[in-house]
């Protein structure tokens, strides 16, 4: 399995054996096809996620590598699948709970060209195309939901691009995770301009906004920093988080054009101030908590996923109170992506699988879900969503290459 398409065909499989034989594990059930999978998979990411997984039939594994590699035709995808699943089959524990209602959804889906590329954060244009970025294959995609056709630019090698956001010009932007830059594509060319960090400790910029005058502003979520970038003058200006590891995550933009940030290290939200760039500190009741994103309801109130403690949450930061409801899959269920349409709340439980979205109505404090589809199998993680301007949403199934549009209908 590996994170771009490298293996038309079995060619290079020794060198991936011998850059796996640190990751082996050695707890795995005996069995024929137990050293080769261990191998192939460990190649390119951790074979736990595979002991974390939610198990799948043999036709599901094949689908799943398909994914990631190319393997037709090669007896070594028989022996891995057959290995797969009879030690690793369907486990129906994780499934989500779902809680019906009145509301409707509809999904559409797109796959994207470049098996293997983790296709995620699509976000719209103002042409009305989608983007998204293949992170571990450094590209970005066009979508025409119109049409369906999709083109795929590539970035600079290394990128690992983590997040897209279009400007007002039409400019495609994205958060340089692997090498330390933002930079933007114009789509007619193809070109991409690059800004090196002015800091060598600020390694991973990670999600990124853009204000009314034009200002990006992005964190980085290791490097504990909140970058601000003057695409007119290049400048670069970098902030450290006061609280150490507080990890700055998902970013959004009061109706004033006030950054706040979530901390997926610690149980706090970031304000920084637009020009001083003073981070004021808001600290959440629980100290376990850990917030991925955040979104902001019309009154400029804060929606949060508290992701460590599987809590739908809400934040004043006027009274600096806050108030949280267990989301409807429990305390494992990992609320990640957040988005606020229309006053209602909807976000998706990770660590579910099939991932469920949900839909708060704070009205009458009501959950309803629905299970996200992933083609046969069911190895999504949304990790970011983003409404349409006609009030759809655009969520994405990275471990599936998918990007999908949610027609959120009316109730009846």
């Amino acid at each position: 399995m590996t994170r771009r398409p490298l293996l038309a065909s079995m060619a290079s499989l020794p060198l991936l054996l011998a850059a796996a034989a640190v990751q082996a594990q050695t707890d795995w059930p005996e069995g024929e096809g137990l050293q080769l999978t261990q191998d192939l998979c460990g190649a390119c990411h951790r074979t736990t996620l595979i002991d974390n997984s939610s198990g799948y039939s043999r036709e599901g594994w094949r689908e799943l590598i398909a994914t990631m590699i190319d393997l037709e035709g090669t007896p070594e995808l028989e022996e891995i699948t057959d290995y797969l699943a009879a030690h690793f089959p369907e486990r129906p524990d994780r499934a989500p709970t779902l809680v019906e209602g009145e509301r409707t959804v509809a999904f559409e889906a797109w796959v994207s060209p470049t098996p293997g590329q983790r296709t995620r954060d699509p976000a719209e244009a103002p042409d009305g195309s989608i983007w998204w970025t293949g992170q571990w294959s450094d590209l970005i995609g066009r979508l025409d939901p119109v049409s369906g056709e999709m083109r795929e630019y590539p970035l600079p090698a290394g990128a690992r691009a983590h997040t897209v956001f279009a400007d007002p010009q039409g400019r495609i932007w994205y958060t340089g995770n692997g090498n330390g830059t933002m930079g933007w594509l114009d789509p007619d060319s193809g070109a991409v301009t690059e800004y090196a960090m002015p800091d060598p400790e600020a390694r991973d910029p990670h999600s990124g906004v853009i204000d009314a005058e034009g200002i990006v502003w992005f964190t980085l979520q290791h490097s504990n920093m909140v970058g601000r970038l003057d695409p007119e003058t290049a400048e670069v200006r970098l902030v450290t988080m006061p609280t150490a590891g507080s990890r700055p995550y998902g970013i959004k933009l009061q109706s004033d054009g006030t950054p706040w940030v979530a901390a997926n290290g610690s149980n706090r939200l970031y304000r920084i101030d637009p020009q001083s760039l003073a981070v004021e500190e808001h600290e959440l009741p629980d100290a376990g908590t850990r917030v991925r994103r955040l979104a902001f309801a019309e009154d400029d109130t804060i929606w949060y996923a508290n992701s460590a403690l599987g809590r739908l949450g809400h934040y004043d930061p006027a009274t600096r109170e806050a108030r949280e409801w267990p989301s409807p899959s429990g305390q494992g269920s990992h609320p990640y992506a957040i988005a606020v349409i229309d006053g209602a709340v909807w976000y998706n439980e990770s660590g579910q699988r099939p991932d469920a979205l949900v839909r708060f109505d704070p009205a009458d404090e009501s959950f309803q879900s629905w299970a996200i589809p992933s083609g046969g199998i069911h190895a999504g993680i949304v990790r970011h969503m983003r409404p349409t301007r006609d009030g759809d949403l655009l969520i994405h199934q990275s471990s599936t290459n998918r990007v999908l549009r949610i027609t959120l209908q009316p109730s009846g």
